[in-house]
């Protein structure tokens, strides 16, 4: 299979991780005869200190002539500036909304080998594994009118929170067809108690849980899910929720496995289909595989990021936009197996002194892939 990948590392530690999930891909090519190609691309902060804009067209072609997309990170505080016209995060936001990405998956799963890495006690932490469906297009992050002004009674901004049935729909069919591969059991977050939104969001989610009787829908408040992460997160299997929701509570579930560092994420152009369904297992002509950390530019060029989330989404790349089962498995089983040898980067090291670099890890995971 010939495969065509863009690129875009982005800014702080994105072009450190990326360059490691490029390195696995080549084992991935050399043990299962793939050819993987790939195209550099300009996105984020950098883009704008070279293009003026945090995506060029340049980069939106490479895009658009690519099968997937690997992304790195992009922000920084050389662009925080508050009165900017443009950010590095408008890039990604860009693509998103270009692409037609609605939905973000982000996987939560413990490693056995990590328990202690972990800031919740251990016995807190058995069977957790679950996958945190984020609607990624609509709500308050795109909404209209997004704006601020100034008057005689001082500085007011304004965000608005719109859905529409179709965007309801289309992510909660993503959250039932991924529980139905899995445990059978979908929690629904919302705030309907206080927002319009959200009782919109609860009732379209239950009207399309009637065509899934063999999924168990549970409704529940974002909110008190904040709170049952943390105090029973073996409770989660499939979580599906609007965007700013997903947001927050994502980066919450993502230290329950040790480190943000972990976390890998797809985000999706289709509904995807289940292996013995009769059209491919696919994300849609077009899908982003990202980790879901930061640009972390305070240890950015000095190679000790952890990987292991963008190798991590390498692997969800695999198996959602092409279905290499067996492939995206490997990357996986790798992962698995060097961590059980013991190798740490120094988010995960309980001694500095025990931990490796950026590259060290990259290349004992692509040397467990290529076997």
């Amino acid at each position: 299979m010939d495969i065509r990948i863009a690129v875009l590392g982005g800014d702080g530690i994105g072009p450190e991780v990326t360059a490691e999930s490029v390195k696995v891909l080549d084992a991935i090519e050399r043990r299962f005869g793939h050819t993987f190609s790939f195209v550099m691309g300009a996105c984020g902060g950098r883009a704008i200190d070279e293009f003026g804009t945090p995506l060029p067209e340049e980069t939106l072609d490479i895009v658009k002539g690519s099968d997937a997309v690997l992304f790195g990170a992009v922000g920084g505080p050389k662009w925080d500036d508050p009165q900017a016209e443009t950010r590095p995060e408008d890039g990604i936001l860009a693509l998103r909304k270009g692409l037609d990405l609605f939905a973000n998956l982000r996987p939560v799963k413990v490693y056995p080998q990590l328990i202690d890495a972990s800031p919740l006690r251990p016995e807190r932490l058995d069977g957790v594994d679950m996958v945190i469906v984020r609607e990624l297009t609509s709500g308050l992050y795109f909404g209209k009118p997004k704006k601020r002004w100034t008057n005689s009674r001082g500085r007011t901004a304004v965000d608005t929170l719109t859905y529409r049935e179709r965007e309801i729909d289309r992510v909660a069919r993503v959250g039932f067809e991924i529980a139905r591969l899995r445990r059978k059991r979908l929690h629904s977050l919302d705030k309907m108690n206080v927002l319009e939104t959200g009782r919109l969001w609860r009732e379209v989610v239950t009207e399309i849980g009637a065509e899934y009787p063999d999924v168990e829908l549970i409704h529940m408040l974002a909110d008190n899910a904040a709170m049952q992460m943390v105090t029973n997160p073996a409770e989660f299997d499939v979580v599906v929720t609007e965007n700013t929701f997903g947001d927050i509570l994502s980066d919450e579930a993502a230290v329950i496995g040790g480190s943000m560092g972990m976390l890998p994420s797809a985000s999706l152009s289709a509904i995807p289909k289940p292996p013995n369904s009769r059209r491919p297992r696919r994300a849609g002509k077009r899908a982003l595989y990202e980790p879901i950390h930061g640009s972390a530019p305070d240890i950015a060029g000095q190679g000790v990021a952890n990987p292991i989330a963008s190798i991590l989404s390498t692997a969800m790349m695999l198996r959602y936009s092409f279905a290499l089962e067996d492939e995206a498995n490997s990357i996986e089983n790798a992962v698995a197996a060097v961590l059980a040898d013991g190798l740490r980067t120094p988010d995960l090291a309980t001694t500095l002194g025990g931990a490796i670099g950026t590259s060290d890890m990259g290349d004992a995971i692509a040397g467990r892939v290529r076997g």
